[in-house]
């Protein structure tokens, strides 16, 4: 394994130069910064990480908080977890995962410990209890997720409002005037997590200035728990034709079970979903979608991370423009066909 001394003799300076580069801790000119760092990478030469943390007072670990609740689709949330890490890894920094339920507990303790260098944090609920840590600390953070208030913090999230509004546009335009939405697993509504809400927010609001009604029922995961669901959908509305689906688990029970009741996908309802592109793809019938883009809000919250780290960073709220995707689950409403 090459050595800083090594690199040194290879780019022709003094091994404190070579040091400086790592740190950070001196301005050097462009052309000598280029040389040292063609010079690692052409030799390979990694920083022992004890000795970097000790002469930087860093760890160069990020804290990546995911609760792996089983309300939770953890694809999703793992694909965000990896984008993270990768991301991570270009700028220099480790990711130490924590996938307890723990709460302000585990701000606490990465605050408390030295751990990590900052945190990212996932999950994010409206009134989120770790949010008055996070302000009360100098430690930089990220959420994937916003909040209500978000003064004082640095978010990264799919705008869920405008996914919302996106959907019923997409249905309206198509003819559909009573939605159904099929929503996540009630204890997601009842910790107020902020990507729901704020899809329904869109939803209803987008409806309202349309002219369309919209039944929203949330569903735990499974095919029993969609049937009964559906069939409380088309009792008090049998006029239903678009559905929107926010709860990957019940896809594919949900054209199951229309399938079984006689009603076509998309001559007879429309299914738009919000969801990854291989969900979409891969199920019964290729859905209309708005994909989650997990490895964008993953990127961009490292990087924004990072420029807090390095000082340049400053609070601000990133939202990802929504991305429809029509495929062959929505058609005209069988009204508007005939």
């Amino acid at each position: 394994m090459a050595t800083l001394a090594q690199v040194a003799q290879h780019a022709g300076v003094s091994a404190s130069t070579v040091s400086y580069v790592l740190s950070g801790k001196r301005t050097i000119s462009t052309a000598t910064r280029l040389r040292v760092e063609q010079s690692i990478r052409e030799l390979g030469y990694h920083p022992n990480a004890g000795a970097r943390a000790l002469a930087s007072s860093r760890s160069n670990i990020i804290a990546l908080m995911v609760p792996l609740r089983t309300d939770m689709y953890v694809p999703v949330m793992m694909e965000i977890a990896v984008a993270v890490a990768t991301t991570a890894r270009t700028h220099g920094y480790d990711v130490l995962l924590l996938t307890g339920e723990e709460g302000p507990d585990a701000v606490r303790r990465v605050t408390g410990s030295g751990l990590a260098d900052a945190m990212i944090l996932m999950d994010v609920e409206l009134d989120d209890e770790r949010l008055p840590l996070l302000r009360g600390t100098d430690q930089p953070s990220v959420l994937i997720g916003l909040p209500a208030d978000t003064s004082g913090l640095t978010c990264v999230d799919l705008d869920f409002e405008a996914t919302g509004a996106l959907c019923v546009d997409h249905l309206a335009m198509l003819g559909h005037r009573d939605i159904a939405v099929i929503g996540e697993a009630p204890a997601v509504y009842e910790r107020h997590t902020g990507f729901a809400e704020r899809t329904l927010d869109g939803l209803r609001s987008r409806a309202g200035e349309l002219g369309v009604r919209v039944l929203h029922r949330p569903c735990g995961g499974g095919y029993d728990a969609m049937s009964v669901t559906l069939a409380r959908i088309l009792d008090e509305r049998p006029g239903t034709s678009g559905f929107v689906v926010q709860n990957e688990q019940a896809v594919e029970p949900l054209l199951a079970l229309l399938r079984r009741q006689g009603l076509a996908v998309p001559e007879d309802v429309s299914v738009v979903a919000v969801c990854p592109d291989q969900v979409a793809v891969q199920a019964s019938v290729r859905l209309t979608s708005v994909s989650i883009p997990a490895q964008e809000m993953g990127r961009h919250a490292v990087e924004r991370l990072v420029a807090k780290l390095d000082g340049r960073g400053t609070d601000d709220v990133v939202l990802i423009a929504p991305e429809l995707t029509v495929r062959t689950s929505t058609g005209p409403a069988p009204t508007a066909a005939s």
